[in-house]
């Protein structure tokens, strides 16, 4: 038991003596290699690896949320070191295209930054170039986009201008050439010539025969005043003039009575009163309206008969307030009529009448028209044209160029190529298809008439010319960094640092 105690004790002693000469040897060995090792140490500490600064720390998610020191989010996540050659990058190229100005949201939201970052979705802002932006209240597009929006220009030129006003009416019967058929004695009708209404009549034809009391009394007064004149040849002259007074008297009755010449040559020539009388028309037309029928009695300026010439008619026209200083008496007029398309018809205006109607704020306008074939008929709907004198020539502009709110009148310039400018103007009279302008533009210049709805469609003209700011079209830049960006505004997280540099025992700070 002693001898296998004594032997336990030696192999320990043994082992311990090798161990503790084994050490010695590495510590041997490790001191001479020493002397290089400080060598290596020594040429390595010659070129030092450039320390970064670290500026502050961001949240981790990319929440507005920074630290002057280290920190870890609500789920443990390490904040992220934000050092300042990322916060002052070197100045990027620009590929000849200028200098950078800012970098803009790839989305196109309001959102820029001074330096190149990542939306929310890891998309790289786009960066926009000295060239890329417009001076202000300019607008640049790229010629592509010119191309495929379809722009086109027309330049501002001189010309007479001449103002047309178009407007409907209606063809009207010559009010001064409508007479009436009226008896200036009573009778009644025994035969009637022209029995409908519509049928043409000739000056001098036969319209009635009616049959009065009271007119054949008056030619049997004639009679007798006229043979007693014949049988008193002989007598003196007192009572021939007498007798001459009373046949003179009974003529003048008879043509009071609208009696015609004809049948005053027959009364005389036969010597006899005619029980009827033939009434016939006075003048050529349309029986417009009658009211006489076979064996009625008539009064004394009852109308029987309404007959209208239509070999000049009237055309009433509905010519807007606005326009009325245009129509002035004796303007040729140009007339078509859907009745007769492809025909024109000429006319006159031969009076303004003096008051509007106030429910459709226009004024009538009376025109003549010749119509010696009798096309025109009455009621028929027409619509002229009457062109205003030109006056002297003037700067102007298509129609289609004007971008008109209701308060003030746009045109957009072209300044260059892919550079717009919107520019107020003043107009002056509306001519067919363009516009007098009176201050805005000069002769020359070059004013967009189609897709100049370049112009944001909400914001209209108050974008276009407030600055066009709009990235999409190319609008002046807007301040980097300015309203609307929602995450990291560097130079206020420059100062925030700074600010906790000063206080180190601060935790955290927001606000980026």
């Amino acid at each position: 038991m002693g001898e296998r105690a004594v032997k336990r004790t030696a192999f320990v002693i043994v082992t311990a003596a090798l161990v503790a000469a084994a050490l010695g040897t590495g510590y041997w060995w490790g001191s001479r290699n020493q002397p290089l090792q400080i060598v290596n140490a020594s040429n390595d500490s010659a070129a030092p690896k450039p320390e970064r600064k670290v500026l502050y720390y961001r949240h981790p998610m990319g929440l507005p949320d920074t630290s002057p020191v280290p920190k870890k989010d609500e789920m443990g996540m390490d904040y992220i070191p934000v050092y300042e050659d990322e916060v002052n990058p070197p100045p990027a190229k620009s590929e000849g295209k200028g200098k950078i100005l800012y970098y803009r949201h790839p989305m196109g939201l309001p959102d820029t930054s001074p330096v190149p970052k990542k939306d929310e979705m890891g998309m790289d802002y786009i960066p926009v170039y000295e060239s890329d932006v417009a001076p202000a209240n300019m607008v640049r597009i790229s010629l592509d986009k010119v191309q495929k929006l379809g722009v086109r220009t027309e330049p501002v030129v001189e010309r007479r201008v001449a103002r047309v006003v178009r407007a409907v009416g209606v063809i009207e019967p010559n009010e001064r050439r409508i007479y009436t058929v009226s008896p200036k004695f009573e009778g009644w009708i025994e035969r009637l010539y022209v029995n409908a209404t519509g049928e043409p009549v000739r000056r001098g034809q036969p319209l009635m025969d009616v049959y009065s009391p009271g007119l054949v009394a008056t030619q049997q007064e004639y009679l007798i005043a006229w043979k007693g004149l014949q049988s008193l040849r002989d007598a003196s002259p007192e009572v021939q003039a007498r007798m001459q007074d009373l046949v003179e008297g009974a003529l003048q009755r008879l043509s009071y009575w609208d009696i015609s010449p004809q049948e005053l040559e027959r009364l005389q020539r036969e010597g006899k009163a005619s029980r009827t009388l033939t009434l016939r028309s006075q003048v050529s037309g349309v029986v417009l309206e009658k009211m006489a029928f076979e064996g009625m009695r008539f009064m004394p300026g009852e109308v029987l008969y309404k007959i209208a010439d239509l070999s000049t008619v009237w055309l009433l026209a509905e010519i807007f307030e606005q326009d009325l200083p245009l129509v002035r008496v004796g303007q040729q007029v140009a007339i078509t009529l859907p009745a007769f398309p492809g025909r024109t018809f000429t006319g006159r205006v031969i009076f303004v009448y003096p008051t509007l109607t106030p429910g459709t704020r226009t004024g009538k306008v009376r025109i003549e028209i010749p119509n010696p074939d009798g096309a025109l008929k009455p009621a028929m709907y027409a619509s002229l044209e009457l062109v205003d004198a030109p006056r002297k020539t003037a700067l102007t502009v298509p129609d289609s160029a004007v971008l008109d709110s209701g308060i003030r009148q746009v045109v957009i310039v072209q300044r260059g190529e892919g550079l717009f400018e919107p520019r107020e103007v003043k107009l002056g009279m509306r001519g067919e298809g363009y516009f007098e302008v009176l201050e805005g533009v000069t002769a020359g210049e070059r004013v967009v008439v189609a897709a100049n709805f370049l112009i944001d469609a909400e914001s209209n003209l108050k974008a276009a010319l407030g600055a066009f700011g709009g990235h999409g079209h190319g609008g002046a830049a807007p301040a980097p960094g300015g309203q609307g960006t929602p995450q990291t505004q560097p130079a206020a997280a420059e100062a925030k640092p700074e600010a906790a540099g000063a206080q180190p025992g601060s935790a955290e700070h927001k606000g980026h």
